[in-house]
């Protein structure tokens, strides 16, 4: 038993030291004066906003993309200690010391240096040498747009981060496949790049192109296993069920779980709510919750209530009226019905207040027990303050001709008779005896007579003139003419009301409910609309001095000044390294020529290069170009407003096909050996220009040291950069 004891245990560790000096120099490159400058830089004033509003647990909305890149940068400021109290109003505005600037700025600058051993490993997994692959190392160290990009509070190099980690983990799972199936470290890849992919969409929805690519290839990898006749029916299955839970299920467990801590550390109200419904307002701490706690869940004959339009965009508003009547005629010429005006206001106000009462009935007091509005049933709306029944009628509305006036009806002893029955309709109803509920329920207000559907049409054109308080228009629309969430509403506020006489209701009108009913809403529930929020939720489009379009990226005609010293001039730009773009769009190129021509040749049964070799261009091709190709197309298509930052995952793509190209044409190409040793000198001399653009550009890469203006002018290697020449 002690026999083992004789000899010594030996612990053997393979240490590849050109990813070691690769991680070193790139933490150097990255982590360097990381604080400097000690202000906001470019999009630092839009990050730090939310990261502000995770500190203090205050729920928003960011439609640019998932919440996890804002989380990764608010776990930054956490280790930090930052307490959120810092006014992001400005580019260039001096931090105060409270903000942790170094550690606000770690995450993304780990990330960047990180980059550059991936991108090492991702080419040796490719198969290509160990020269190559230092090459496509050091040209992403030596990336002057990347390094950057990296050293702010930003989420460009985290994106790229989980790329390429999805990229590799992709690449040693697949060459662990031909001799080690359902191996330990065959599952570890496989569940990496899962994880991986998710964690890149879950950064901004651009890596939604990495992940699209990667499943492609995995399913082309897959079809051609179907074609082995080694592999059984069951091992094909589990094949398939292991692709399916590591690349499908999984991802798509981790994305609801980013939504899921987000959703559970912002459980504050805040700015950002108005535009989300009720019943999730209503879930949040303060703001609405606050009014809304306490309240009757089931609307009944005598409640009183608000109705919010559910569509809520550009901006809430309530059901509202006032003693005002709509004028005996407008502007155009075109009379009215001079009823009492029903509008739709954007701020809470005790004329929001309806009461819903049985048309059978004279009581505005909710009996005992109750009844339940249900689906289906027939209404009258009563506005609170003025007692005027809700009505519609054969009468032009006044902004929107071809629907009907909604007012207040006010009798003239005239021949026009209320109109003031309704029918609701619960939209988002189980069954058709459901009850109307508080907050939950969706309803759709169908007018008996004429059958028009309450709509708040301001939304769509102008808000009503002097007369209308510059309100949002409210009309009768017919059904005819389509559904849209301008013709539903939810109940928001609401109390059974127990004051028949008009001056005691006025009074409880103004008081708090009282009531204690909890409505929360189920994790899904609040996932789904965010989620629909993040993808409808558009902000307006505005030009702005530093968008460019996607073909202004491939010839770096375009530039970002990030920041400028306020008397120095020392000034930080998003310039990339004018060799290294030039050279990668030579590569593709080249890539392109090369493999026409190969297929061309190998059609016509002619085969220059081993088949080995043609597999090994094929590979990396699909890879890289593929990678290319579907990080940068799709922007062609988008109607955002664009940056150069957007290209950088592109550009790292593109960036690792040089060398896989530099190395085709070594051994394919360059047969004799005078070729290779003159192939070998113009590559040191291509790559010491790419060193030497680095360092000329570095000033403003890294912010120091400050240029003369004569410098600053040098710099300006193309007309259309903007470097930022202060007047002296």
């Amino acid at each position: 038993m002690l026999g083992c004891l004789k000899n010594p245990v030996v612990v053997t560790v393979e240490i590849n030291m050109n990813l070691v000096a690769l991680t070193v120099i790139g933490l150097i490159s990255r982590l360097w004066g990381l604080s400097y400058p000690r202000a906001v830089v470019f999009d630092e004033v839009y990050y730090g906003q939310f990261v502000s509003l995770y500190m203090k647990r205050i729920f928003f909305v960011d439609d640019s993309g998932p919440p996890f890149g804002h989380m990764l940068l608010a776990l930054g400021g956490y280790l930090g200690g930052f307490d959120g109290n810092f006014l992001w109003n400005r580019i260039g505005a001096e931090y105060s010391m409270n903000v942790p600037v170094w550690s606000l700025r770690l995450l993304p600058a780990l990330a960047g240096a990180l980059s550059v051993p991936l991108a090492y490993q991702v080419l040796v997994e490719l198969q290509f040498s160990h020269c190559a692959a230092l090459g496509a190392a050091l040209l992403i160290l030596l990336e002057n747009s990347l390094i950057t990009q990296s050293r702010f509070m930003l989420l460009e190099s985290i994106l790229i981060f989980f790329i390429l980690l999805a990229v590799l983990s992709y690449l040693k799972f697949y060459n662990l496949q031909r001799d080690s199936f359902f191996s330990g470290s065959w599952w570890f890849w496989l569940l990496l790049t899962g994880v991986a992919c998710s964690c890149a969409v879950g950064v901004k929805y651009m890596g939604l192109f990495t992940y699209m690519l990667l499943l492609t290839i995995s399913g082309i990898h897959f079809w051609h296993m179907i074609g082995d006749r080694n592999l059984s029916n069951v091992s094909l299955m589990c094949h398939f069920l292991a692709r399916a839970l590591a690349l499908v299920i999984i991802p798509v467990a981790m994305y609801l779980s980013f939504f899921y801590v987000h959703l559970t550390l912002l459980y504050r109200s805040g700015p950002h709510d108005q535009i989300m419904t009720s019943a999730f307002q209503a879930s949040l701490e303060g703001g609405l919750a606050r009014i809304t706690q306490g309240q009757p869940l089931e609307v009944a004959y005598g409640s009183q209530i608000t109705l919010r339009n559910v569509l809520g965009k550009p901006m809430q508003c309530w059901l509202h009226s006032h003693t005002n009547t709509y004028p005996i005629r407008y502007e155009n010429g075109r009379g009215s019905s001079h009823q009492q005006q029903v509008t739709c206001y954007p701020f809470k106000d005790v004329n929001n207040w309806w009461i819903v009462k049985d048309p059978g009935m004279q009581q505005l007091v909710v009996s005992n027990p109750p009844r339940p509005v249900r689906h289906g049933h027939i209404v009258q709306l009563v506005h609170g303050i003025t007692t005027r029944y809700l009505n519609t009628h054969d009468v032009a509305a006044p902004l929107s001709p071809h629907s009907q006036e909604v007012s207040c009806y006010i009798d003239y002893n005239i021949s026009m008779p209320a109109q003031n029955l309704w029918r609701v309709e619960i939209v988002n109803r189980e069954s058709d005896t459901d009850v109307w509920k508080t907050i939950l329920s969706e309803v759709r207000f169908v007018h008996v007579n004429t059958s028009a559907v309450l709509k708040a049409s301001g939304f769509f054109g102008a808000s009503l003139p002097e007369w209308g308080y510059r309100q949002l228009e409210v009309v009768g629309e017919k059904l005819s003419k389509g559904y849209h969430q301008s013709m539903v509403w939810n109940v928001e506020e609401h109390r059974y009301g127990k004051s028949q006489e008009q001056k005691e209701r006025e009074v409880e009108l103004h008081s708090p409910t009282q009531m204690d009913i909890s409505k929360n809403l189920s994790f899904m529930a609040k996932f789904t609309e965010l989620q629909w929020k993040i993808l409808t939720l558009k902000n307006e489009d505005t030009e702005h001095k530093y968008s460019s379009s996607a073909l202004d990226w491939i010839t770096m005609d375009t530039n970002i000044a990030y920041w400028l010293h306020p008397t120095s001039g020392a000034q930080i730009h998003l310039l990339g390294n004018v060799v290294t773009w030039a050279s990668a769009n030579i590569a593709a190129l080249v890539y392109a020529c090369l493999s026409l021509w190969y297929l061309i040749r190998r059609r016509r049964k002619i085969y220059d290069i081993p088949e080995d070799a043609w597999q090994l261009w094929v590979s990396a091709g699909g890879i890289c170009v593929g990678g290319w190709a579907v990080n940068y197309l799709p922007f062609f298509l988008m109607e955002k407003t664009l940056f150069l930052y957007h290209y950088l995952p592109a550009l790292t793509f593109q960036i690792l096909l040089i060398p896989i190209i530099l190395q085709h044409l070594g051994n394919h190409l360059c047969r004799s050996l005078l070729l290779k040793s003159m192939f070998s000198a113009l590559v040191v001399a291509w790559f010491s220009s790419v060193y030497l653009v680095y360092r000329t550009f570095s000033p403003v890469t890294y912010g120091e040291p400050s240029l003369s203006v004569t410098e600053l002018k040098d710099l300006r290697w193309k007309d259309s950069w903007n470097i930022l020449i202060q007047k002296q």
